[in-house]
């Protein structure tokens, strides 16, 4: 699979194509609460609306400049109806890997159909990252000719914020946002009730302070970790560390037992920032492991 990152979109390839979507949009809103809530490791989770309707988020690549590598494989092949990036990074922007009858590459505005709702709000990925043991933006920015601060930053250093509604619940997917947006992109989020937030023991994205002051500002009922180190997905080289400090510093912190969790309103409203982290759980069997189906 490495020469899809320089092959472009393959979907002309793909054997698959969108009758789901034909039914979906005939289709009423389904009956009955709750989604299921699936990690892929990195930053990428799948969110499965009542109806079985599908949404990826964020699928990854390794770097396309060859000289170093973030995860161990390519991306697993699967199959969704809706696939969506928060950003041009290669840990979130590999939309190409996947079947998917919609592709929606760095949301702005509103996509709806069934029982799903997406908003994308327009913001920025962090620039400011000191709280790093490497300080990867000003390295970046000493070391190219890529601008990261705004608001002249260059493309990869935008970052739409993804808010999903379904079956009863409203999920964030921060992506690398920065901790502090114009009041405008609060005040377009809203308070909600699963966040997706980047949190690594490297606090290579949003220091711990930082996650705990977003989460408060959302009113966050569950606060999920991604963007973390997994021993048998992600490389050493890639400097990200598991989550687990920040995760057992909080009260009644929820580890998943696999890669697959179902939430229904009534059960996350019950809580106030409580952590569910997926820690090595992924859902996808990893290549070189002995079966099992996917999420096990």
């Amino acid at each position: 699979m490495k020469d899809r990152i320089d092959e472009g979109s393959w979907a002309w390839k793909q054997r698959e194509n969108n009758n789901r979507m034909i039914a979906f949009q005939s289709a009423e809103a389904a009956p009955g609460e709750g989604v299921e809530l699936s990690y892929f490791g990195g930053s990428c989770f799948r969110i499965t609306a009542p109806s079985g309707l599908s949404v990826l988020i964020d699928p990854w690549r390794n770097p396309p400049w060859g000289n170093w590598d973030w995860y161990l494989y390519d991306f697993p092949a699967i199959q969704v109806d809706v696939a969506l990036s928060t950003h041009a990074h290669f840990d979130h922007d590999g939309l190409h890997a996947v079947s998917a009858s919609t592709v929606l590459d760095r949301l702005v505005g509103t996509f709806a159909l069934a029982d799903l709702r997406i908003t994308g709000i327009a913001d920025k990925h962090v620039s400011d990252s000191r709280h790093n043991a490497y300080d990867w933006a000003e390295m970046t920015r000493r070391l190219t000719d890529m601008e990261t601060r705004p608001p002249g930053n260059w493309r990869s250093f935008d970052n739409s914020l993804l808010v999903v509604e379904a079956g009863g619940l409203r999920i964030l997917h921060w992506g690398d946002n920065r901790p502090d947006p114009p009041e405008a992109v609060w005040a377009a989020i809203g308070s909600v009730d699963v966040a997706l937030l980047p949190i690594d023991g490297s606090q290579h994205v949003l220091s711990y302070e930082q996650v705990d002051r977003v989460a408060e500002r959302l009113g966050a009922r569950l606060v999920v970790p991604h963007h973390y180190h997994i021993w048998d997905v992600t490389t050493r080289g890639s400097t990200l560390l598991p989550p687990d400090n920040w995760v057992n510093g909080k009260a009644d912190p929820w580890w998943a037992g696999s890669g697959s969790v179902r939430l229904t309103p009534d059960e996350v409203r019950r809580w106030s920032a409580r952590p569910l982290c997926f820690g090595e759980h992924v859902a996808f069997a990893k290549p070189g492991t002995k079966g099992g189906k996917a999420g096990a």
